[in-house]
């Protein structure tokens, strides 16, 4: 890499901007809710978390190194708005102490990083069920920009037709990750 080069997307030195915090806050949100949802009672609380917790989030974005750091970042965020939001909705409603509903968040953070285990666990093993080329195909799409355009032109196939083909092969990986997954449970 040359000085002139920026650095990497997850380099710590780089400063993270405002579009990459809408980026991964997207990402992620579906995940923040569901963990927010297992200590809250109500989707409407859930709501309110994330409303908080993605304006704490915002306005502390600064102190983020990396973009592989933002989930469990996040996740502290949301995790405390949840247990603050509490006390506001335990005079309306019996709702668990603070210490059951630290140990339900700390227990559905490890049955969901234990999930995530199991499907790259799955995943790795069902990748090296395809060919070199089509693991390639199936690689391409994550890596940067072109990759489907380019294995296009060194095979030469219209990239339609790889799209097709990994479409497929997505197909297929799906099916054998979920059957490895039904399998082991």
């Amino acid at each position: 890499m040359s000085d002139s080069d920026p650095p990497p997307k997850n380099h710590p030195s780089q400063t993270l901007s405002e579009s990459d915090f809408m980026r991964l806050f997207v990402r992620h949100e579906l995940a923040l809710r569901a963990y927010a949802r297992s200590i809250l009672p109500t989707w409407n609380a859930v709501d309110d978390a994330i409303q908080e917790a993605s304006v704490t989030m915002w306005q502390k974005f600064s102190q983020l190194d990396t973009e592989d750091g933002f989930l469990p970042w996040a996740k502290v965020i949301v995790r405390f708005k949840c247990l603050s939001l509490i006390t506001k909705y335990r005079r309306d409603h019996c709702l668990f102490s603070d210490e059951m509903l630290r140990q339900i968040a700390d227990e559905a953070e490890a049955i969901e990083n234990e999930h995530v285990a199991e499907i790259r666990s799955s995943l790795k093993i069902c990748l090296h069920e395809f060919s070199l080329p089509h693991q390639k195909l199936l690689l391409a799409p994550y890596l940067s920009g072109g990759q489907v355009k380019r294995i296009a032109q060194e095979c030469g196939k219209s990239v339609n037709a790889l799209y097709k083909l990994l479409g497929r092969l997505r197909q297929k990986l799906s099916t054998c990750i979920e059957s490895r997954m039904q399998a082991e449970s």
